[in-house]
């Protein structure tokens, strides 16, 4: 009994896909609509294909069956049984042939195998009507055979067509080749093509979702720098202006002034990255970290040696400088902190930045591979991206070390040497 049950569930599994099918054309009619009224034609061109598209092709086997009812062929019970098997494998294959894992399996080979030679039996016993079975035969085989071999396999199914043809009606039934190879060939050439502008639509999606992400995540990260840094400095800054007051007040002053500056350029950096044209500048970073770290009563040293940077390479090192002074004020408790920028003998530059406290000088407290805190993650992955890598870790001497590479992508131009002394603060 477990064939029944097999049949069951083929005939509930076609009920589904003609219920899928349904609404499918239900929908692409309500698009058809809206699309007259709009004048705007829709991007997706109807539901996608099914076996319901193939069955209609059944009826060139009608002649068949009206010889059958007719009492004209012989054996009449034998082309019955035929014509049910002919259909059913038909059904079983184009059905099977609109899903990619089914039809690629072999049961469905198989199928296709006994539908040939089911074929060959019918046209070779009877003739006459029975040889249009051919061009359905052609027709699933270009349904389950989308591959480079379809051509040589619709030339040797014409050719066998073509001699049982021969054979049975002479050569006024070479028309019957003719249709096995039309129907090969065009419903393989039109199913492919269907194929692949449906994969490629499906691809253009999926590449514009992860476009969205990336710019998402783009401007998650820059967002956290912008207003990490900003507002230790301003903390920073503020703390400075309160210890000033009750002393110096020109002091004081000249750090709230400081203060309003941060704020504006702040404003005007977060106005940058929502449109995504804010491009960063080494040098522009370097001058703030040493009024960050100065206001914080580090003293900071900043080395700047070889070629020129390319604009890439200085924004994504303007990035490293700000992450890890907002970690060395908020963090270590240092009262040095030097930054270097050098070429190295392999092709890339160097930023190492330095402090001697006694604090991590980074939210996690891990190895040298380690990374913690989600600001250094993400330069992380803005440097992997680049080509460049980042470290971040105790140092040997104490205190807390972060060290970005980058290929260097400069212009072949003298190498310039910058030294900038501490600043009192």
């Amino acid at each position: 009994m477990s064939w029944i049950r097999e049949i069951t569930c083929q005939v509930k599994g076609w009920r589904a896909a003609r219920a899928r099918w349904r609404a499918d054309m239900e929908r692409f009619k309500v698009e058809q609509r809206a699309a007259r009224k709009s004048g705007k034609w829709p991007e997706n061109p109807g539901p996608p294909p099914t076996g319901f598209a193939l069955l209609p092709w059944l009826l060139m086997g009608m002649g068949s069956f009206s010889n059958l009812l007719q009492g004209e062929t012989p054996n009449p019970w034998i082309g019955g049984l035929g014509l049910f098997t002919f259909n059913s494998l038909y059904i079983y294959v184009t059905f099977r042939s609109f899903v990619k894992e089914a039809r690629e399996a072999r049961s469905t080979k198989v199928a296709l195998v006994l539908m040939g030679l089911v074929t060959c039996g019918l046209a070779l016993g009877y003739g006459g009507s029975w040889l249009y079975f051919f061009p359905l035969l052609g027709l699933a085989t270009g349904a389950v055979l989308r591959g480079p071999r379809v051509g040589q396999i619709g030339l040797g199914l014409t050719a066998l067509a073509a001699a049982v043809s021969i054979f049975r009606a002479g050569w006024d039934a070479v028309n019957v080749a003719y249709g096995t190879f039309l129907s090969t060939m065009v419903t393989a050439a039109i199913l492919s093509l269907s194929e692949a502008v449906r994969e490629l639509r499906a691809a253009r999606e999926e590449l514009a979702r992860r476009a969205v992400e990336k710019e998402r995540l783009r401007f998650s990260r820059d967002l956290h720098d912008l207003l990490g840094h900003t507002l230790s400095v301003i903390v920073v800054k503020s703390e400075a202006a309160r210890r000033l007051a009750p002393r110096d007040l020109d002091a004081a002053l000249t750090q709230i002034t400081d203060i309003e500056s941060v704020g504006r350029q702040a404003l005007t950096e977060i106005r940058e990255a929502v449109t995504g044209y804010r491009e960063g500048s080494l040098t522009t970073e370097l001058d703030r970290a040493r009024s960050a770290l100065s206001a914080a009563s580090v003293d900071p040293v900043v080395r700047q040696s070889g070629a020129p940077l390319t604009p890439q390479n200085e924004a994504l090192l303007g990035w490293v400088v700000r992450e890890a002074v907002t970690n060395v004020v908020r963090h270590s408790g240092a009262t040095r902190c030097e930054i270097t920028v050098e070429g190295v003998p392999n092709g890339q530059v160097r930023l190492t930045v330095t402090d001697d406290g006694t604090g991590t000088g980074a939210p996690a407290t891990g190895p040298a591979e380690g990374i913690g805190g989600t600001g250094l993650k993400g330069l992380t992955e803005r440097l992997a991206a680049a080509g460049g890598s980042l470290r971040a870790g105790p140092s040997p001497r104490g205190g807390f070390t972060v060290t970005a590479e980058l290929p260097l992508e400069a212009a072949d131009l003298a190498p310039s040497s910058v030294a900038m002394a501490p600043r009192e603060p």
